[in-house]
């Protein structure tokens, strides 16, 4: 009896969970990328850069024609005085007529002008001369514009007026003044006869180096020249700066702030000293100040959003002055707390006496 050949049943293949299945399966249908929809993405991608070069081209020619259309400078007030400070054509201010010689030197964005409260106090019983520093305010504008040419501005000031040997000054900077007055000292030895920090600590701004590239021309001179149109703008950087203890700004006071940084070369020193860096003194520069015997002063305001609470007493160790003097007011002192602020001056210039 034939019996049938042994059919072997089919090899068992080893089981597939359900989810992996799917996944192989749907990647089997996607397969590669249709050709139609890449030639989307390009289409986009090419028509986005296009728009964006548009754009840059459009806010360019914008920006180039807005500089062009506001290029006029800004007159100068009439009655300004004028003397040859070192290699300076420099524009000054006085108070007073007998008492010590104080030099009040005005940090970034500030003018001689910017003292008229100090002044006149000051001036009641000393003689006060405030000066625009070269690229700020009305002074002429002669590069380079760094704290070593501000200090050799300053010592010729001194030397054109006639302040040496007893007639010597007592210098005050202000803010990035106050660099600018150490330096001065340092420079001046015995022609000066004392120095005061007026809220600064003449270091360096704590900002990356590349910062001043983010802003490339000709947007930043279109900007600058917006916002300094603008009255609130002005307004809002003096309220923030100066407190509720500053005399309001009419349009007048707007136009004392606004005209300085619209005279001829004041946008391109400004963009020197951004790439600079502000006015500042090496680590090397501060411990020679401290060493110095030249009478030192440190006077903050209290509420000065610039620096820490700590900072007052830092600055004053690190110039080897005496305890720091708080006054009302925030950085702008000068204007804020006039009265307390010639007080701490005189006990200076009296210290300065004592020393001479």
């Amino acid at each position: 009896m034939n019996s049938e050949p042994a059919i072997n049943p089919p090899a068992r293949q080893p089981a597939v969970p359900y989810a992996a299945a799917g996944r192989a399966a749907g990647n089997q249908a996607a397969g590669p990328e249709p050709p139609a929809r890449r030639g989307r993405l390009r289409r986009v991608a090419r028509g986005l850069a296009i728009w964006l070069v548009i754009a840059v081209a459009v806010l360019t020619a914008a920006s180039l024609i807005f500089n062009a259309a506001t290029s006029g400078r800004a007159s100068r007030p009439a009655g300004l005085m004028y003397i040859r400070a070192g290699n300076v054509r420099t524009r000054y201010r006085t108070w007073g007529t007998s008492g010590r010689a104080v030099v009040l030197i005005p940090g970034a964005f500030e003018t001689a002008d910017t003292f008229a409260r100090l002044g006149a106090q000051l001036g009641t019983d000393h003689r006060v001369f405030a000066l625009d520093l070269t690229g700020t305010g009305y002074s002429q504008p002669v590069a380079p514009f760094t704290v070593a040419h501000f200090a050799a501005q300053v010592l010729g000031l001194a030397r054109a007026l006639h302040l040496t040997g007893r007639d010597a000054p007592v210098l005050v900077g202000h803010s990035s003044g106050a660099a600018v007055a150490g330096l001065a000292a340092l420079q001046g030895g015995t022609r000066i006869a004392g120095v005061m920090f007026l809220d600064g600590d003449a270091l360096p701004l704590n900002a990356p180096s590349f910062l001043h590239d983010l802003v490339i021309e000709p947007y930043r001179t279109t900007l600058l020249r917006i916002g300094l149109g603008m009255d609130w703008v002005v307004r809002a950087i003096y309220d923030s700066q100066c407190g509720p203890r500053c005399p309001a700004l009419t349009h007048a006071g707007v136009e004392v702030w606004r005209r300085p940084l619209q005279q001829p070369g004041a946008e391109n020193a400004l963009w020197s000293m951004l790439s600079t860096g502000i006015p500042s003194l090496t680590a090397g520069q501060l411990g020679r100040l401290r060493a110095s015997p030249v009478p030192k002063s440190v006077v903050f305001g209290a509420d000065d959003p610039q620096y820490s609470k700590a900072a007052p007493r830092q600055v004053a160790a690190r110039i080897g002055a005496p305890p720091p003097t708080l006054v009302p007011g925030r950085h702008l002192t000068m204007i804020a707390a006039p009265r307390q602020v010639a007080a701490a001056i005189r006990a200076l210039c009296g210290r300065a006496g004592a020393v001479r």
